[in-house]
Protein backbone atom coordinates (compact mmCIF):
# COMPACT_ATOMS: atom_id res chain seq x y z
CA UNK A 1 0.00 0.00 0.00
CA UNK A 2 1.13 3.62 -0.10
CA UNK A 3 0.30 6.92 1.59
CA UNK A 4 -0.26 9.95 -1.14
CA UNK A 5 -1.09 13.66 -1.01
CA UNK A 6 -1.38 15.58 -3.87
CA UNK A 7 -1.35 19.32 -4.86
CA UNK A 8 -1.41 21.86 -7.43
CA UNK A 9 1.06 25.01 -8.26
CA UNK A 10 1.45 27.42 -10.62
CA UNK A 11 3.94 26.39 -13.37
CA UNK A 12 6.02 29.97 -12.71
CA UNK A 13 6.53 28.81 -9.28
CA UNK A 14 8.12 25.65 -9.81
CA UNK A 15 11.67 27.07 -10.04
CA UNK A 16 11.21 28.42 -6.60
CA UNK A 17 9.67 24.86 -5.50
CA UNK A 18 12.54 22.89 -6.59
CA UNK A 19 14.88 24.77 -4.68
CA UNK A 20 13.11 24.70 -1.58
CA UNK A 21 12.77 20.72 -2.50
CA UNK A 22 16.82 20.66 -2.73
CA UNK A 23 17.07 22.72 0.45
CA UNK A 24 14.93 19.81 2.57
CA UNK A 25 15.75 16.70 0.66
CA UNK A 26 19.39 16.84 0.40
CA UNK A 27 19.34 14.60 -3.11
CA UNK A 28 19.71 15.82 -6.60
CA UNK A 29 16.36 15.56 -8.74
CA UNK A 30 15.49 12.88 -11.34
CA UNK A 31 13.88 14.02 -14.45
CA UNK A 32 10.30 12.47 -15.54
CA UNK A 33 9.43 11.67 -18.70
CA UNK A 34 6.46 8.81 -18.16
CA UNK A 35 4.04 8.06 -20.93
CA UNK A 36 1.32 6.77 -18.90
CA UNK A 37 -1.91 4.30 -20.60
CA UNK A 38 -5.01 3.50 -18.24
CA UNK A 39 -6.64 0.00 -19.55
CA UNK A 40 -9.99 -1.01 -18.57
CA UNK A 41 -11.28 -4.63 -18.42
CA UNK A 42 -13.71 -5.81 -20.75
CA UNK A 43 -17.15 -7.46 -19.84
CA UNK A 44 -15.41 -10.62 -20.44
CA UNK A 45 -13.25 -10.62 -17.67
CA UNK A 46 -15.92 -10.09 -15.30
CA UNK A 47 -18.65 -8.05 -13.93
CA UNK A 48 -16.38 -5.62 -11.54
CA UNK A 49 -14.58 -3.40 -14.19
CA UNK A 50 -10.44 -3.89 -13.31
CA UNK A 51 -8.23 -1.17 -14.31
CA UNK A 52 -4.40 -0.98 -14.52
CA UNK A 53 -1.78 1.85 -16.05
CA UNK A 54 1.37 0.72 -17.96
CA UNK A 55 4.11 3.23 -17.69
CA UNK A 56 7.64 3.89 -19.64
CA UNK A 57 9.75 6.33 -19.17
CA UNK A 58 10.89 8.26 -21.79
CA UNK A 59 13.74 9.85 -20.02
CA UNK A 60 16.14 6.71 -19.20
CA UNK A 61 18.45 5.51 -22.38
CA UNK A 62 16.65 2.53 -22.99
CA UNK A 63 12.52 3.00 -21.90
CA UNK A 64 11.81 0.94 -18.77
CA UNK A 65 8.48 -0.27 -18.29
CA UNK A 66 6.35 -0.84 -15.07
CA UNK A 67 2.58 -1.74 -14.52
CA UNK A 68 0.63 -0.65 -11.49
CA UNK A 69 -2.62 -0.97 -9.89
CA UNK A 70 -4.36 1.60 -7.71
CA UNK A 71 -7.10 -0.45 -5.20
CA UNK A 72 -9.48 0.99 -2.84
CA UNK A 73 -8.61 3.46 -0.55
CA UNK A 74 -8.54 2.74 3.36
CA UNK A 75 -11.95 3.26 5.17
CA UNK A 76 -13.07 3.84 8.70
CA UNK A 77 -12.54 6.59 11.56
CA UNK A 78 -8.77 5.77 11.13
CA UNK A 79 -8.90 6.74 7.75
CA UNK A 80 -10.61 9.86 8.74
CA UNK A 81 -8.26 10.76 11.52
CA UNK A 82 -4.75 10.99 8.97
CA UNK A 83 -4.00 13.74 6.58
CA UNK A 84 -3.14 11.35 4.11
CA UNK A 85 -4.86 8.66 1.20
CA UNK A 86 -3.95 5.28 2.52
CA UNK A 87 -4.92 2.92 -0.57
CA UNK A 88 -3.60 -0.27 -1.93
CA UNK A 89 -1.13 -0.35 -4.36
CA UNK A 90 1.20 -2.26 -6.34
CA UNK A 91 3.15 -2.17 -9.08
CA UNK A 92 6.25 -4.30 -10.61
CA UNK A 93 8.72 -3.52 -13.85
CA UNK A 94 7.39 -5.43 -16.91
CA UNK A 95 8.79 -5.87 -20.60
CA UNK A 96 7.83 -3.91 -23.54
CA UNK A 97 5.61 -6.36 -24.83
CA UNK A 98 2.61 -5.93 -21.67
CA UNK A 99 0.83 -4.07 -23.82
CA UNK A 100 0.17 -6.77 -26.39
CA UNK A 101 -0.52 -9.21 -23.33
CA UNK A 102 -3.01 -6.77 -21.97
CA UNK A 103 -4.57 -6.38 -24.83
CA UNK A 104 -4.85 -9.84 -25.77
CA UNK A 105 -6.40 -10.66 -22.30
CA UNK A 106 -8.68 -8.08 -23.14
CA UNK A 107 -8.14 -4.88 -21.72
CA UNK A 108 -8.51 -1.93 -23.91
CA UNK A 109 -6.65 1.53 -23.53
CA UNK A 110 -9.06 4.24 -22.20
CA UNK A 111 -6.54 7.21 -22.04
CA UNK A 112 -2.89 8.38 -21.87
CA UNK A 113 -0.96 11.06 -20.43
CA UNK A 114 2.66 12.74 -20.56
CA UNK A 115 4.01 13.37 -17.13
CA UNK A 116 6.98 15.69 -17.58
CA UNK A 117 8.93 16.90 -14.91
CA UNK A 118 11.19 15.87 -11.83
CA UNK A 119 11.08 13.50 -8.89
CA UNK A 120 13.05 14.01 -5.72
CA UNK A 121 13.34 10.18 -3.53
CA UNK A 122 14.41 10.69 -0.06
CA UNK A 123 14.34 9.06 3.32
CA UNK A 124 12.75 11.24 5.80
CA UNK A 125 10.82 9.37 9.08
CA UNK A 126 9.69 7.27 5.75
CA UNK A 127 11.18 6.08 2.14
CA UNK A 128 9.54 9.68 0.49
CA UNK A 129 9.16 10.42 -3.40
CA UNK A 130 7.39 14.03 -4.60
CA UNK A 131 7.04 14.38 -7.88
CA UNK A 132 6.27 17.77 -10.06
CA UNK A 133 5.01 17.24 -13.37
CA UNK A 134 2.86 18.96 -16.06
CA UNK A 135 0.39 16.42 -16.98
CA UNK A 136 -0.40 16.44 -20.75
CA UNK A 137 -2.77 14.45 -23.09
CA UNK A 138 -2.31 13.48 -26.61
CA UNK A 139 -3.94 14.80 -29.15
CA UNK A 140 -3.23 11.25 -31.52
CA UNK A 141 -2.62 7.72 -30.27
CA UNK A 142 1.44 7.70 -28.57
CA UNK A 143 1.60 10.93 -29.94
CA UNK A 144 3.84 11.80 -27.17
CA UNK A 145 5.75 14.47 -28.94
CA UNK A 146 2.45 16.30 -29.83
CA UNK A 147 1.23 16.21 -25.97
CA UNK A 148 -0.20 19.11 -24.63
CA UNK A 149 -1.18 20.27 -21.22
CA UNK A 150 -4.04 19.60 -19.62
CA UNK A 151 -3.88 22.55 -17.43
CA UNK A 152 -1.72 24.94 -18.65
CA UNK A 153 0.49 26.98 -16.49
CA UNK A 154 -0.38 24.40 -13.53
CA UNK A 155 1.66 21.64 -12.33
CA UNK A 156 0.67 18.84 -10.05
CA UNK A 157 2.94 17.80 -6.85
CA UNK A 158 2.61 13.96 -5.38
CA UNK A 159 3.78 13.21 -2.13
CA UNK A 160 3.97 9.56 -2.18
CA UNK A 161 5.54 6.71 0.62
CA UNK A 162 4.94 2.86 0.57
CA UNK A 163 3.56 1.91 3.63
CA UNK A 164 2.04 -1.76 4.92
CA UNK A 165 -0.71 -2.78 6.83
CA UNK A 166 1.62 -2.43 10.58
CA UNK A 167 3.56 0.77 9.41
CA UNK A 168 1.25 2.75 7.73
CA UNK A 169 0.03 5.05 10.56
CA UNK A 170 3.69 6.01 11.05
CA UNK A 171 4.31 6.53 7.69
CA UNK A 172 1.38 9.02 7.06
CA UNK A 173 2.92 11.05 10.34
CA UNK A 174 5.98 11.17 8.21
CA UNK A 175 4.53 12.57 4.82
CA UNK A 176 2.41 14.81 6.58
CA UNK A 177 5.31 16.00 9.23
CA UNK A 178 7.38 16.96 5.62
CA UNK A 179 4.05 18.59 3.69
CA UNK A 180 4.39 21.22 6.33
CA UNK A 181 7.42 22.51 5.06
CA UNK A 182 5.98 23.07 1.78
CA UNK A 183 3.15 25.02 2.87
CA UNK A 184 4.16 28.15 1.87
CA UNK A 185 3.97 27.28 -1.81
CA UNK A 186 0.91 24.96 -1.92
CA UNK A 187 -1.30 23.13 -0.34
CA UNK A 188 -1.40 19.16 -0.53
CA UNK A 189 -4.58 17.13 0.42
CA UNK A 190 -5.82 13.95 -0.13
CA UNK A 191 -6.45 13.26 -4.08
CA UNK A 192 -9.85 14.87 -5.47
CA UNK A 193 -9.91 17.30 -2.37
CA UNK A 194 -7.40 19.98 -3.70
CA UNK A 195 -8.14 23.72 -2.34
CA UNK A 196 -6.13 24.88 -5.79
CA UNK A 197 -3.80 27.51 -5.50
CA UNK A 198 -2.03 28.81 -2.32
CA UNK A 199 -2.34 32.65 -2.08
CA UNK A 200 0.49 32.42 -0.07
CA UNK A 201 2.72 30.89 -2.76
CA UNK A 202 3.72 34.40 -5.40
CA UNK A 203 5.51 35.86 -1.55
CA UNK A 204 6.77 32.55 -0.43
CA UNK A 205 8.38 31.75 -4.19
CA UNK A 206 9.68 35.24 -4.44
CA UNK A 207 11.67 35.03 -1.02
CA UNK A 208 13.32 31.92 -2.18
CA UNK A 209 14.01 32.62 -5.37
CA UNK A 210 15.53 35.98 -3.34
CA UNK A 211 17.85 34.08 -0.94
CA UNK A 212 19.18 31.21 -3.75
CA UNK A 213 20.38 34.35 -5.73
CA UNK A 214 18.17 33.90 -8.41
CA UNK A 215 17.14 36.82 -10.61
CA UNK A 216 13.11 36.89 -11.99
CA UNK A 217 12.34 39.12 -14.63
Amino acid sequence: MECVVQGIIETQHVEALEILLQGLCGVHKERLRIHELCLKSGPNLGHVASEVRVLCDLEQPDPTWMVRHIGGAMRGSGADQISVLVRAMVESKVSKNVLRLFYALGYKLDHELLRVGFAFHFQRGASITVTVSSVNKMLKLHATDEAVPVTPGIQLVEVTALASSENYTEVAAAVSSFCEHLAPLLHLSKPGTSTGVVSTAAAAAASLMSDAGVTTL
